[in-house]
């Protein structure tokens, strides 16, 4: 081991974190490392111009930054000319499943994303029996074990697997609902609560970034103001993020976001929201308004934030074009109320009826052409995939809302769907705003296996790629060093993420270096498994990963827990 690499761990290690983790070391130029990365262009994070320069790595931590000519490293690589920037945090992964199934996280990799952060509104932990049941009923084209109880234990299962990515997570709000009231439509009991805020404590002491909310979908729905706030405040004492999709994104975004401010002010908790966006042709003149609530409340010391993907349709599943009330006790109420022909009436209406009393995703599309079927459970419905909902309805001679209630039974799950709501004129908007992180909403997947049986928002395979390629490079929307901040050290400093995010001496090194000429999404709605390119290399914890442009099948990533965490 080098002298650099033992002064890391001398008493006035953590002081200098303190101060900003450590100052590139002047003397280091005639050192030895485990790894140089030589005359890359450096994008440190801070958003600052770019510089020519080299990486220095031991072991799994970032020793020097700078000119390094008279440095030797056992393993050298020239990046002249590529960009070297922090590895991506994606900020909204639902990776929680894929991973199990395939721990290279492929689509993440090859786009630089060296964290997944899981945990809207549901979380992998903590589970009760029934819920295990569930989760092992409910399965799709992935098939794995529950062998954990807590959240803690489900990130541990990942590692223990294999996963070539750094993961955390947001314990969900949904989950511990159901873990204590399951799916019912009321309030929890005060000894509920109690043991919810219990839960959620546990959740912070394993790691745990915060509390993360879905309020759109049932049972999350449910769930009032005051419920919300009591979590949130178990949270904040840990140090903790609330983190929420936001009840509404469309005839009561404004509302809704107030409801966000008001729970963070009361729990005296940081906020973010997740993939801001105004859902509606009727409703994105109010992103406008919405950035302006947003930053008064910065003005006045509130920490809010919000992330995005770079696309104008979301996806979800065809319980968002359906009440929540049809929705009580879970799918298996869900689908024997649908077969009732009183009730199918009723929620036909409802669908095709505007409304302020919950979010209908299908009228926000404002068109069944406009809703596209990406995924099924059963065999016998396959076929379907990547259609729309109006062509399915046609080929069937129903109404597509019909259409809708019976695939969701036929199915037997909610029927994975793409809603196209969104204004490309606010994409660029939410772009340019500086407290703007990216998540992709989206597991991180690859071309082969139970993967190919469905078709996923191309957000999977490019939505970072997207940012730097279609944004940054052609259109000019924001500088690429403003955008790797975002991708990188905002987000870090948001999760009050232990040395990540930033190419500092001190680091983990979680490392991308990409060519910023090169790299592009290729994934489309009706092509949507392919990779992104222009990503040449991805070092995780100081681990190859990506060579190339090839993975390695190296798998180093770690847990990466919360403030909170009782060691």
């Amino acid at each position: 081991m080098s002298r650099v690499r033992k002064t890391l761990f001398l008493p006035g290690f953590l002081g200098a974190l303190a101060a900003g983790w450590l100052s590139p070391n002047p003397a280091a130029s005639a050192m030895n490392y485990d790894l140089l990365l030589r005359q890359g262009t450096i994008y440190d994070g801070s958003g600052h111009a770019p510089f020519v320069g080299d990486v220095a790595i031991n072991q799994d931590v970032i020793v020097a930054v700078g000119q390094l000519a008279e440095a030797h490293g056992r393993k050298e690589i020239d990046v002249t000319g590529l960009a070297v920037s922090p590895g991506f945090i994606n900020m909204l992964s639902w990776a929680t499943e894929s991973l199990l199934h395939d721990g290279r996280s492929q689509s993440g990799i090859r786009q630089g994303v060296t964290l997944e952060v899981m945990g809207e509104g549901e979380s992998m932990g903590p589970l009760n029996a029934k819920m295990k049941r569930d989760l092992l009923s409910q399965q799709g084209d992935l098939k794995y074990k529950v062998n954990w109880t807590t959240l803690g234990e489900y990130l541990d299962e990942l590692v223990r697997r294999g996963v070539s990515c750094n993961v955390a997570s947001f314990v969900g709000a949904t989950t511990v609902r159901i873990h204590e009231i399951g799916h019912a439509d009321r309030p929890p009991s005060p000894a509920e609560l109690e043991r919810m805020k219990s839960l959620v404590r546990q959740a912070m002491e394993e790691g745990a970034l915060g509390v993360g909310s879905a309020l759109i979908y049932a049972p999350a729905f449910y769930a009032k103001t005051d419920e919300l706030i009591a979590l949130c405040t178990v949270a904040a004492e840990s140090g903790g993020v609330y983190i929420s999709h936001l009840r509404s994104e469309g005839n009561r975004f404004l509302e809704a976001l107030d409801e966000l401010l008001a729970i963070a002010r009361q729990a005296h908790i940081p906020a973010e929201i997740y993939h801001l966006k105004a859902a509606g042709e009727s409703n994105w003149n109010k992103l406008e308004a919405a950035i302006g609530k947003i930053e008064a409340a910065r003005t006045k010391g509130l920490r809010v934030t919000a992330d995005m993907y770079t696309y104008t349709a979301g996806a979800t599943g065809l319980d968002a074009a359906m009440p929540p009330w049809v929705q009580e006790g879970g799918y298996p109420e869900w689908a024997r109320r649908l077969k009732d022909p009183a009730i199918r009436q009723r929620v036909k209406r409802e669908m095709i009826t505007p409304t302020d009393q919950w979010e209908s995703l299908y009228l926000a599309a404002g068109s069944p052409d406009k809703v596209l079927l990406i995924g099924f459970k059963n065999p016998k419905l396959k076929p379907l995939t990547g259609k729309t909902l109006a062509e399915v309805a046609r080929l069937r001679r129903k109404s597509p809302e019909e259409t809708a209630m019976d695939l969701v039974v036929e199915d037997g799950s909610r029927v994975d769907t793409v809603y196209f709501m969104m204004s490309e004129e606010n994409v660029r908007k939410e772009i340019r705003l500086p407290w703007v992180s990216f998540g992709s909403d989206a597991a991180s997947l690859a071309p082969v296996g139970p993967f190919l049986k469905s078709n996923p928002h191309p957000r999977a395979y490019g939505n970072f790629a997207r940012l730097l390629g279609k944004y940054v490079r052609d259109e000019k929307v924001i500088p690429l060093e403003e955008a790797i901040r975002r991708l990188t050290l905002l987000p870090a400093e948001n999760l009050k993420l232990d040395r990540r995010g930033a190419l500092k001496a001190g680091g983990f090194a979680d490392i991308v270096v990409f060519d910023p000429a090169k790299i592009q999404d290729h994934a489309t709605f009706d092509q949507p498994h392919q990779y992104a390119s222009g990503v040449r290399h991805v070092f995780v914890n100081g681990v190859q990963v990506l060579k190339e442009g090839r993975h390695t099948g190296a798998k180093p990533g770690r847990v990466v827990r919360g403030p909170g965490w009782k060691r």
